[in-house]
């Protein structure tokens, strides 16, 4: 029988359905609504909904240190990158870009993987993962198909490896790699869930910002990196955590 485990790196993510609990994220939409209004948004006012998407980093507070150190997600980081490998960070970290009602292109809905660690002011990534062991999607709203979901090719994670070895250590700008076309020939799925709901991706799935929003409502969520302080070893004579036995299946 197949665990959590064996289904991340079959496909690149994982769903912890409710792992933020709902007064956790009303106080937390509370807080990013103030975001909103000190940029001159109204998140109740489709008058003041003048940009497709408005970004910001996630704010701090309370809310959010108990969103990041939920009990649920504690423990399948544990399971996907091992207990004490992966930083325990006090909030949730990352950008929140939220999305507005709107036939507009917002201008970064390009397929991608992300970069890990900063270089002159660009996002590297190399085969070792540095920097970052997740990628984290909190949903703070309701997403629904018809409200901008984020879309992932599903198993698009194995196909990233073998681009990036050659780079070695020193890696190379996440926008640099060219993906081959049979990434782009994987089936797709849409991030889409509850108020409270996160979807755990390995570090290399590929995936998109999806328009038009043909919703009604403003679409909260956060976008950390869970983060560990050494790149991961890849070698078959060690122990490996889930997400390393994904980057060394993509390697074979």
């Amino acid at each position: 029988m197949k665990t959590a485990a064996d289904n991340f790196i079959a496909n690149g993510f994982l769903v912890v359905r409710g792992a933020v609990a709902p007064d956790i994220v009303r106080a937390c939409v509370e807080s990013i609504e103030r975001e909103l209004r000190a940029r001159g948004v109204d998140p109740r006012d489709p008058l003041t909904w003048g940009k497709a998407v408005v970004r910001f980093a996630c704010p701090e507070g309370p809310a959010f240190v108990a969103a990041g150190t939920s009990p649920a997600l504690c423990r399948v980081y544990d399971e996907l990158v091992g207990p004490d490998r992966w930083i325990r960070r006090q909030g949730v970290g990352g950008q929140i870009p939220v999305r507005f009602p709107s036939k507009t292109d917002p201008g970064d809905a390009g397929w991608h993987f992300d970069g890990s660690y900063d270089v002159d002011g660009q996002w590297w990534a190399n085969v070792q993962s540095r920097g970052r062991a997740l990628l984290a999607l909190f949903l703070f709203t309701d997403v629904a198909e018809w409200d901008a979901p984020t879309e992932i090719l599903v198993g698009s994670h194995l196909d990233v490896p073998r681009l990036l070895l050659p780079f070695g250590d020193r890696g190379v700008f996440h926008g640099d790699v060219k993906l081959q076309r049979a990434t782009f020939r994987r089936p797709s799925v849409r991030a889409t869930g509850r108020a409270g709901d996160v979807w755990l991706c390995h570090p290399f799935l590929v995936h998109r910002a999806t328009w038009p929003h043909l919703g009604t409502a403003p679409r909260m969520l956060a976008q950390p990196a869970i983060g560990h302080d050494v790149p991961f070893a890849l070698r078959e004579d060690m122990p490996v955590c889930a997400v390393e036995r994904a980057i060394l299946q993509g390697l074979r």
